[in-house]
């Protein structure tokens, strides 16, 4: 009856918005006093690796005393939740194997579970990037991943609520998937959707390879339209995927991109180079309006930039204002929250605190 009674109160707080941090394993040690954890409903540890069809923690020494740690943070917030993140871009490559048929399904679920249980963890978030799609070069796809995708998912779903029964404690599945068109194409989300707590949209990196715009927008922009988070969610609302169990996502991190100069402020100009950008906390400290960089609001997208004329530098990223524009729409919509990649790029929770604030 105890059981039943907590699962029910699982439910209820979902109407309370979820903030769900993805926290860097492969930085090395985690020092567990720079993460507010009262400010958090979940993280995210990124990430586990797979190896010969398993789950699998490359880092083993050090993934063993950061999952450790991050379970202390328990005692700041006790209804903090720490989930595995199985993947992402650089370990995505062996998922297609990994999950090619029932019996190697089983035992990758088997593998992911008896990490929750050794770890006394709450959940698994799959990172799959991507199925029956080329994500990292040397990744394995097939057209099998499709259907494979949702079977994975319902092996896991049974396996998490085997131990649930067992521990008496609610075990999560959720996965972060892409936030274009492609990504459903090649996915089969109205029945996925059935067997996972939350579904996080990685609304960034939108930019396009030419051409300098924002990377983590919330609407497009009046000139050049693409990739949103509005875009994402209501094509995933569209395919069958209830807006209660979508994330939102925020980027800490920026986009940089040198620029073939065209205009005075560098939206819409050639790029001529890119790569993964600072974080925000040294963007605010030291960048903006700082060093020959100026900031500019995209009211229609929702979205800031900075852009040095003279060096022809654009960062494009989450600030407060789109951050408090995307908590907004996510309360708006329904949708479950709120998630960031990733908390080592904003140290001094700038938008962690604006997330809180918003979310009230």
């Amino acid at each position: 009856m105890c059981f039943l009674l907590a699962l029910k109160s699982d439910k209820a707080e979902l109407k309370q918005k979820v903030v769900i941090g993805y926290v860097g394993g492969f930085h090395g040690l985690i020092n567990i006093n720079n993460i507010a954890a009262q400010k958090l409903t979940h993280i995210n540890y990124a990430f586990v690796n797979i190896k010969n069809n398993r789950a699998f923690l490359s880092n083993e020494s050090t993934d063993t005393v950061n999952l450790r740690k991050l379970n202390e943070l328990k005692s700041k917030n006790p209804t903090l939740q720490i989930l595995i993140s199985i993947g992402g871009w650089t370990w995505s490559r062996n998922f297609s194997d990994a999950v090619l048929t029932d019996t190697s399904r089983r035992r990758f679920a088997a593998s992911a579970v008896q990490i929750i249980r050794k770890f006394k963890l709450d959940g698994i978030d799959i990172d799959w990037e991507y199925p029956a799609l080329p994500g990292d070069s040397g990744n394995v796809y097939r057209p099998e991943d499709k259907q494979n995708y949702t079977l994975l998912l319902q092996v896991l779903r049974n396996s998490l609520d085997s131990l649930q029964s067992q521990t008496k404690t609610k075990k999560l599945l959720t996965v972060a998937v892409g936030g274009f068109d492609e990504f459903l194409e090649h996915t089969e989300m109205n029945k996925a959707q059935k067997y996972l707590d939350f579904i996080n949209l990685m609304t960034y990196d939108f930019y396009p390879d030419k051409v300098a715009i924002h990377h983590t927008n919330l609407y497009p922009s009046k000139k050049y339209k693409g990739n949103s988070a509005d875009a994402a969610f209501k094509a995933y609302v569209a395919a069958g995927v209830p807006a209660g169990k979508l994330v939102i996502g925020v980027a800490f991190y920026s986009r940089a991109m040198k620029l073939k100069p065209k205009n005075t402020t560098g939206l819409g100009d050639s790029i001529l180079s890119t790569g993964y950008g600072k974080g925000f906390t040294y963007i605010k400290d030291s960048l903006i309006n700082r060093n020959g960089f100026k900031v500019y609001k995209d009211r229609k997208a929702k979205a800031d930039y900075i852009y040095n004329p003279q060096t022809a530098e654009f960062m494009t990223f989450d600030d407060e204002y789109s951050v408090k524009e995307k908590c907004k729409y996510a309360k708006n919509h329904g949708m479950a929250g709120v998630m960031f990649w990733e908390y080592d790029s904003d140290i001094k929770n700038y938008l962690l605190d604006q997330i809180n604030k918003t979310l009230k």
